[in-house]
């Protein structure tokens, strides 16, 4: 059972209300609750750490993030194309979205996000202490946040995350001194908490249950975690519970409902069953009528959507062909077709994967950047052919009823 250690009891713990010291009947945690655009939090760290030359220091990381904040040309090891193949493309930019809000944050209060974390193990390495990479591995929270929140929740939040980047107004003497205290993605979660529950539970209350069981068995008898401070009380109130059982559900991408897949290939099996039906009943010219229609119907709107993207001609021309065939499977989106010629006609350069978080917050350089007028094309061409299958589908079944 983990208790709270008052400070009469260790000597040492004159670190402020950020450092919780807890204890079991095997270890000592020192858990430090920081924000990430804080350097109040960076000299926090490093003092814990000097202090307490604790057996192991366990850090809010996963290995991708790690590597993100150590490896200065991680983006040229960044396989676009197979982010792409892998249908992970939105994934990606809701991760830059968050990125590059605490940059934008971090840049008033004159530090890089995550600067904590790898001061944390900066330090540790100095020392020769092991260190623990002891967060769920950013791409499964992503995607079970994205696969948690319906599709209506996803234009929420993904506005909800562009207001964030283009909001000019600037922050308040107060508030920056509120933010320094805080973990800002947390604060922003809980803002959002009552219409984003589902994406809330994800990406604060698993990942919770998931760094206090990493930190529980974290080897040594005297740890120092350093986490962000909307994770404290959640791990807190986690330590004392065996969730070994729950890793295993809260570790793995949820497979795609039944009934998702169902109404997936019903729409498609209503409007070619409409088509052949149309056929028998009206005469082969008329299901050709149809069929045009359909065609036009999907992929005039993606090419406006590729051509507003200012996306490479290819790229055009593909999403004109892709799209009627793509909303008649679920397997593949017209964007991630448009997205992949975009790719291969445009490749962006390694230099805008380095400005991307700046130029996010720039409305013009969406089109400037290459990866973000890749992520332009994406979004506009989907949601032309899912316009199209709309129009379309409603004009094939009036005609088939009619």
């Amino acid at each position: 059972m983990c208790t709270l250690m008052t400070e009469s009891t260790l000597p040492h713990n004159d670190y402020g209300d950020d450092v919780h010291v807890l204890e079991t009947s095997e270890k000592t945690i020192y858990l430090v609750g920081t924000a990430h655009i804080s350097k109040e939090s960076v000299d926090l760290v490093e003092k814990i750490i000097a202090c307490e030359k604790p057996d192991a220091v366990c850090i809010e990381l996963d290995d991708k993030r790690y590597k993100v904040l150590t490896e200065k040309k991680r983006w040229q090891s960044l396989d676009l194309k197979e982010v792409i193949r892998n249908k992970q493309l939105s994934t990606l930019m809701i991760n830059m979205l968050m990125a590059s809000y605490q940059k934008k944050l971090g840049s008033q209060l004159g530090i890089s996000p995550g600067a904590e974390l790898l001061a944390a193990a900066e330090a540790a390495r100095a020392k020769d202490i092991p260190i623990f990479l002891c967060d769920r591995d950013v791409r499964i929270t992503l995607r079970r946040a994205w696969k948690s929140t319906s599709f209506f929740r996803k234009g929420y939040l993904f506005t909800a995350l562009l207001g964030a980047m283009f909001d000019r107004t600037e922050v308040s003497e107060e508030k920056l001194s509120e933010l320094r205290k805080k973990d800002v993605l947390a604060e922003l979660m809980d803002e959002m908490g009552d219409s984003l529950p589902d994406v809330k539970r994800v990406l604060i209350d698993e990942r919770d249950i998931y760094l206090a069981e990493k930190i529980r068995h974290t080897p040594g008898q005297r740890i120092v975690a350093v986490v962000g401070a909307g994770h404290v009380s959640g791990i807190i109130d986690q330590l004392p519970r065996d969730n070994s059982g729950t890793m295993q559900e809260i570790s793995t991408i949820p497979p795609v409902s039944r009934g998702i897949k169902i109404i997936g290939w019903l729409i498609p099996a209503i409007i070619i069953g409409s088509l052949i039906t149309i056929g028998f009943q009206k005469g082969a010219s008329v299901a050709g009528a149809n069929l045009l229609y359909w065609i036009l119907a999907n992929g005039i709107p993606s090419a406006i959507g590729a051509l507003l993207a200012l996306a490479h001609p290819f790229t055009t021309i593909g999403a004109f062909a892709a799209a009627p065939i793509t909303s008649l499977t679920p397997v593949i989106g017209a964007g991630y077709v448009t997205a992949f010629i975009q790719v291969l006609a445009r490749p962006p350069l390694v230099a805008e994967f380095e400005t991307v978080a700046d130029d996010m917050t720039h409305f013009s350089r969406w089109w400037t950047n290459k990866l973000l007028r890749v992520f332009l094309v994406f979004i506009l061409t989907g949601m032309g052919s899912a316009i199209g299958t709309y129009v379309g589908g409603y004009e094939i079944v009036t005609n088939l009823l009619g």
